[in-house]
C-alpha cells in the first residue's frame, strides 16, 4: 500500500506512543496496525479501502478479537468522530464489529452482557489441570477404538491458556467500544445520515450505558427524516430495552407500526418482538406478528440497507418470529419455510435455523423420530431443506445446522428421510 504524505489527524494522537510490536493480532505483532489507522484516515479512497480491508482481516479475523483489538478502539472512535476526516461510517461499522462480531449471533436477543462476563469469570476460575483429568476420563470411557480417537482429538484441540486469551480478547474489545460510546451519542445528530446509522448501530449492543444511550435514541425518532436512520434506532431502542424501561418503551415504539416507510414499521415490528410484548396489546402484537410474517417471506429492500444482520430482512425477521412462536406458533413457522424456500447459499442459513427451532424447538441430536409421525408443517419444513439447491448444501455449515436437529445430512439423506426421489447429478 503506498503511503500518502497528509498531516497526522488529531484522531491519531498518540498512535506512536503504544509498542505495537509488543501487541499481536491473527497474523502475530500488530507493528502495521498503526500504518493502517493512519492510511484509514487518507483523502484517497482506494488507500482507504485497503486498509479497512487490511483491519477486518487482521485484528477482526473471521470474527475473532485480539490484544491489539481493543488498543485501536480509541483511535477508531476519535476517527469516527472527527466531521474532518472521510469514511467515518465505516469506522463505525468496524466499531460494531470489534465489539460483537459478527451481529447475527447476538439476534433477536441482543447481547446478554451479564453472562458473557460471567462465562469468561468463570473460565479464568478454573484449573487447566482439572479439566485435562476430566478430558482424559472422558477418552477413557470411550465405546470403541473410533470413538475413543474422536475424543482424543477433541481433547488435543483444547487449550486453556489460548482459550482464556481469546475470550479475554474478545470482551476487552468490547468494554474498549463500550467505553467510547459516550463520544459517539453526539454523532446522532450528525449531518451524514451514513453516521447517524452507524452511531445507533454501534449503541445497540451495550446495555449498561443504556441509561444514556436510550434517551439519545427516543429523541432521534422524533427529530430523524431519513427511514434507515430511523429504522435502526428503532431497532436499537428495542435492544436496549431490558433496563428498567417496563411498557413505557413499548408504548413508545407502537405508533411507528403505522409509517409509511415499509422499513420503518418492519423496524417497529422487529423492537416490539424483542420487547416481548410488555405494554402491548394482543392487537398490537398480531400487527408485529403481521410485518415479521410479511418481511419473512418476501422483505422491502432497504436502500441503503439497514446495518442490523448485514441488511437481511428476512433472515432477521425469521429469528425474530421464534420470539412469537408462543403465541402464533402456526403462522411463524409457515412464514419462515416459505422465506425458507426463496433462498439459496449462505442467506439460507438463518432461515433453517429459525424454521428448525420453530418447527422441533431447541436442538437435539436424537432427531424427530420417523419421518411419517412429524405433523403436517414439520413434514413441509424438511421437505423444503431436502429441495434446497446445491449451492446452499455444499456448505458444510447448512450441514450442520440441520443435524443439530437430529435430521440426516447430506442432502440426499434427507431427501431419503423424506421420502424424495433420489436426483440425478
Amino acid at each position: 500500500m503506498t503511503e500518502i504524505d497528509t498531516p497526522v489527524p488529531a484522531a491519531l494522537s498518540g498512535l506512536d506512543g503504544l509498542d505495537w510490536s509488543a501487541l499481536t493480532h491473527a497474523y502475530g505483532p500488530a507493528d502495521d496496525v498503526p500504518g493502517l489507522l493512519r492510511a484509514l484516515c487518507s483523502p484517497d479512497a482506494e488507500q482507504r479501502h485497503q486498509a479497512l480491508d487490511a483491519l477486518y482481516g487482521n485484528i477482526f479475523h473471521q470474527g475473532s478479537r485480539y490484544p491489539a483489538t481493543a488498543a485501536a478502539v480509541p483511535f477508531l472512535v476519535r476517527m469516527a468522530a472527527d466531521p474532518a476526516l472521510p469514511g467515518r461510517a465505516v469506522c463505525l461499522e468496524l466499531l460494531a464489529a470489534l465489539a460483537v462480531g459478527y451481529d447475527e449471533a447476538r439476534l433477536p436477543g441482543g447481547v446478554a452482557v451479564a453472562e458473557w462476563r460471567a462465562a469468561v469469570a468463570e473460565v479464568r476460575a478454573q484449573d487447566p489441570a482439572a479439566i485435562r483429568a476430566e478430558y482424559d476420563a472422558w477418552v477413557g470411557a470411550a465405546a470403541d477404538e473410533g470413538e475413543r480417537r474422536t475424543r482424543e482429538f477433541r481433547r488435543d484441540l483444547y487449550d486453556h491458556d489460548r482459550h482464556l486469551e481469546a475470550m479475554a480478547a474478545e470482551l476487552g474489545a468490547y468494554d474498549a467500544v463500550r467505553a467510547g460510546a459516550p463520544a459517539l451519542l453526539p454523532l446522532l445528530g450528525d449531518a451524514d445520515a451514513a453516521v447517524r446509522a452507524g452511531t445507533a448501530y454501534v449503541l445497540a449492543w451495550f446495555p449498561e450505558a443504556a441509561g444514556e444511550s436510550l434517551p439519545r435514541l427516543l429523541a432521534t425518532l422524533d427529530e430523524e427524516r431519513e427511514p434507515v436512520v430511523l429504522a435502526t434506532a428503532l431497532v436499537a431502542a428495542g435492544l436496549l430495552g431490558d433496563t428498567g424501561t417496563g411498557p413505557e418503551l413499548a408504548l413508545r415504539l407502537r405508533p411507528f407500526l403505522g409509517a409509511g416507510e415499509p422499513v420503518v414499521r418492519w423496524a417497529a415490528a422487529t423492537a416490539l418482538a424483542r420487547l416481548g410484548g410488555r405494554g402491548v396489546e394482543a392487537a398490537v402484537t398480531a400487527d408485529v406478528a403481521a410485518e415479521l410474517v410479511a418481511a419473512a417471506r418476501d422483505p422491502a429492500p432497504g436502500e441503503p440497507p439497514i446495518p442490523f444482520h448485514e441488511g437481511d430482512l428476512r433472515g432477521y425477521s425469521a429469528a425474530s418470529l421464534t420470539l412469537l412462536a408462543e403465541v402464533y406458533p402456526r403462522e411463524a413457522l409457515d412464514a419462515v419455510t416459505d422465506g425458507l424456500a426463496a433462498t439459496s447459499g449462505p442467506a439460507s442459513f438463518p432461515l433453517a435455523t429459525a424454521a428448525l427451532r420453530l418447527a422441533f424447538g431447541e436442538p437435539g441430536t436424537d432427531g424427530p423420530g420417523a419421518f411419517t409421525e412429524l405433523t403436517e408443517p414439520q413434514r413441509r419444513l424438511v421437505r423444503v431443506l431436502a429441495e434446497l439447491d446445491r449451492a446452499t448444501w455444499q456448505w458444510a455449515n447448512f450441514w450442520g445446522i440441520v443435524r443439530s436437529w437430529g435430521l440426516p445430512a447430506p442432502r440426499d439423506a434427507l431427501r431419503a428421510y423424506a421420502g424424495l426421489p433420489r436426483e440425478r447429478p
